[in-house]
């Protein structure tokens, strides 16, 4: 491991003035679950580290602002998978935070970090999709809201500008009644990265929404407004001409150790299937219990 500098601010304008100053040599630490490894690996080698878990406009928490959700960016997996305000009304988004790695990993690693590593088998990427999240930043020139569909560009890579950081995530509260899953597919039990990480949506007007990662350069979303997908009588040829469409932008990298690109494309449709399916019956769910 290389030497760096450590450097710990104890504002967010001390933290973006830094991260200008210092940046593209510059690393964030808040969780450090995939940093500790990429300098212990020599795949990070930066010259100054900064730690923004004591930053308080970063701090960790999950508040109710009314028909909003906000989630701050130092905020843990395992907070993120019992929170009954998240439990309540994005699930899917805390089965995925469940889902990643190992328990010491929940304890440690961030939502924030995990979408800002931007790597297309992300597990909360795609419940973010699906549930409209929005990305709160602050850089020099002042803060931005940055859409999650625009936020990833390719692995490795976000729309977060060199002296930028993520302040929060902000979830809008559905406005109408929603079921939604998720789920993947990985080698084996425990702590691997997915070959196929999925989420579906099923909301009342018959819309679904599907988003999808570890099949392409970065996570996308997909939505079906015909109704097919969401309508348990469709047949099954005609949900699978909507899963045709909704997954043709699928293109698994040949260069994947986790998995050959034939494989993945059919578990996608086989997860697929299966999130909506199990959407529908929590949207049942939904409305039977009012």
């Amino acid at each position: 491991m290389q030497t760096f500098a450590y450097l710990r601010p104890s504002t967010l304008a001390e933290a973006v003035a830094l991260l200008e100053a210092h940046a593209p040599d510059a690393r964030l630490l808040a969780g450090g679950t995939d940093l500790i490894i990429g300098l212990r690996d020599g795949s990070e080698r930066p010259r100054v580290v900064i730690d923004v878990k004591r930053v308080p406009e970063l701090c960790c928490g999950i508040r109710d602002d009314g028909g909003t959700v906000t989630i701050g960016a130092t905020t843990i997996m395992a907070d993120l998978a019992t929170s009954a305000l998240v439990r309540r009304h994005f699930p899917a988004l805390a089965e995925a935070a469940a889902a990643v790695g190992s328990a010491q990993i929940r304890n440690r690693a961030t939502l924030a970090g995990n979408i800002c590593n931007a790597s297309p088998a992300a597990d909360t990427a795609p419940p973010l999709l699906v549930y409209g999240a929005v990305v709160l930043a602050a850089g020099q020139h002042g803060a931005r809201r940055i859409p999650i569909s625009e936020f990833f560009v390719n692995p490795g890579v976000n729309a977060l500008a060199r002296d930028e950081l993520v302040v929060a995530i902000e979830l809008p509260v559905p406005a109408v009644r929603v079921g939604a899953a998720h789920v993947r597919r990985t080698r084996r039990r425990g702590h691997d990265l997915a070959s196929v990480t999925l989420c579906a949506g099923v909301d009342e007007t018959g819309v679904t929404r599907l988003a999808y990662g570890s099949v392409g350069p970065r996570p996308v979303l997909k939505i079906d407004e015909s109704g097919v997908l969401a309508d348990p009588a469709a047949s099954g040829a005609a949900r699978a001409a909507v899963f045709d469409k909704l997954f043709a932008e699928a293109s698994p990298s040949p260069r994947s150790m986790r998995a050959g690109p034939a494989y993945r494309l059919a578990m996608l449709r086989v997860l697929g299937s299966r999130a909506v399916q199990t959407a529908i019956e929590r949207l049942g769910e939904e409305r039977t219990n009012g």
